[in-house]
């Protein structure tokens, strides 16, 4: 949670943020295994760049 809050005060995480909502709501329609599995990975992508901007962010502290 703690870093949720954290990332969610630049503008590209903004961005990030709703692109994390559009994902889920895909994943949430999907009518197939294959289709979630495809959403996950997109998921999981996001995810890596968010942590990305995170551990960026504290460097420069």
């Amino acid at each position: 949670m703690f870093m949720i809050e954290m990332a969610s005060g630049t503008d590209s995480s903004t961005t990030v943020d709703k692109e994390a909502r559009r994902l889920y709501e895909r994943y949430q329609s999907a009518e197939n295994d294959e289709e979630r599995h495809e959403i996950a990975l997109e998921m999981g992508e996001l995810d890596g760049r968010r942590h990305a901007d995170i551990y960026a962010a504290l460097e420069t502290e």
